[in-house]
């Protein structure tokens, strides 16, 4: 029996197996803490905590098998894919900023056939997709500033700006990674200092327009707030949900209490999402929870650069590489809020946190790593897709002219 279940899982999860173990741990740790977590929300709504449970685990199913659909694409598939994705995600982030739902003072959501759906989620994957096929098609050109790398500033640029006034730190993370990823793609030194120019310039910009017409930016009040809790001033509602958090992990203690031990879920309001980490530690202690999860991230971000170092397309190392760093800042910048080693900030911890689209475009980018690790080891996954002009073109030429080529 154990035979077959093995047999079976081989043939049908393909990829890195060590990132299926990671993601599946992270799902069960997901699934148990989000259970717990949401045992207070469900009382004040008057609902049933399982009714909460059933629906996260629909959310995780749905992950989960988008996850596998797209590992089984050729990773080729995803450059072309990107351009389309990156468009279409400018419009929902415009639509968004104008005709948004908003939530405390953030238009974040647009509401699609009576789904509520955050485009910046669609952004991140897609923006660092069309990056990494941006940086291999320009890769002859990078040293031409104008036409290597300035179309690549734009849409990233582009992007951020769109997702800024309702989301600053995703803004701000999505920024850092796809620097790093110019990085890493081989842009001259002087491109990124032009490049790092901008963005310098572009925040100074900011801080000069929150400041003279706070109107033009409404979350402006809450960074500075934010900022200034950080540091040790009134941080309002954030530095008490962090003071509740830091708590929660001083309760925790060490060693495993177990679920449903945690208390701090009737304190923290998002104790099921931006503070999940906080109350994971308090159940399961600092070194099982808090070291453990860490560590899972850190496996998955090795795994992601191990199959980008190995993959001998510029593309396929690139897409790996840009999604792991992104998957893996987010997380640890989640763990550093509720350790108070950075500011509040809103990221949900990838594939743990209760949401929505978050989890399915979290997975969706986890199977596009997966997409290119089993290009490793099969070849014809890593085969490009060609055009339909050059398949035309090559059935035209007559066999004889083949074999004088």
């Amino acid at each position: 029996m154990t035979g077959r279940i093995a047999d079976f899982l081989s043939e049908h999860l393909k990829g890195d197996r060590v990132i299926w173990v990671v993601v599946f741990l992270l799902v069960l740790i997901s699934s148990v803490s989000v259970y717990s977590a949401s045992a207070t929300l469900a009382w004040k709504a008057g609902g049933d905590s399982v009714r909460i449970l059933l629906r996260h685990l629909a959310l995780l199913s749905i992950g989960l098998g988008t996850m596998w659909m797209v590992h089984r694409w050729k990773f080729a598939y995803f450059s072309r894919l990107s351009q389309l994705g990156i468009h279409i995600s400018l419009v929902l982030l415009l639509m968004a900023l104008l005709v948004g739902s908003e939530l405390n003072d953030a238009k974040r959501w647009v509401d699609i056939a009576g789904v509520r759906f955050q485009p910046s989620d669609m952004a991140k994957v897609a923006l660092v997709a069309f990056v990494a096929r941006m940086l291999d098609r320009n890769r002859l050109i990078l040293h031409d500033f104008k036409n290597g790398v300035r179309p690549i500033v734009a849409y990233i640029a582009a992007t951020c700006v769109l997702i800024l006034p309702a989301d600053f730190s995703t803004a701000a993370l999505l920024g850092v990674v796809c620097f790093l990823l110019m990085i890493i793609g081989g842009v001259p030194f002087r491109s990124l200092a032009i490049t790092a120019g901008y963005g310098v310039g572009g925040i100074l910009t900011l801080v000069g327009l929150g400041v003279a017409a706070p109107s033009i930016f409404p979350r402006f009040s809450t960074w500075v707030a934010r900022a200034t809790g950080f540091f040790g001033g009134e941080g309002g509602s954030d530095s008490t949900q962090i003071d509740f958090a830091l708590q929660a992990i001083h309760e925790g203690g060490m060693f495993p209490q177990g679920p449903g031990s945690g208390v701090s879920r009737n304190a923290m309001p998002v104790a099921y999402a931006d503070m999940i980490y906080a109350f994971i530690i308090e159940e399961w202690g600092m070194i099982l929870g808090g070291v453990g999860l860490i560590l899972l991230y850190l496996i998955l971000f090795s795994r992601a650069i191990r199959i980008g170092t190995k993959c001998q397309r510029p593309f396929g190392s690139l897409l790996s590489i840009g999604l792991g760093l992104m998957l893996t800042f987010q997380a640890m910048v989640n763990m550093g809020v509720a350790v108070k080693l950075l500011p509040m900030t809103g990221q949900p911890l990838p594939l743990v946190s209760m949401g929505g689209t978050s989890i399915l475009f979290t997975c969706a980018a986890l199977g596009m790593i997966l997409s290119v690790s089993r290009s490793l080891t099969e070849p014809e996954a890593a085969s490009p897709v060609e055009s339909s002009g050059h398949r035309h073109a090559q059935r035209s030429i007559p066999k004889n002219q083949h074999a004088h080529a």
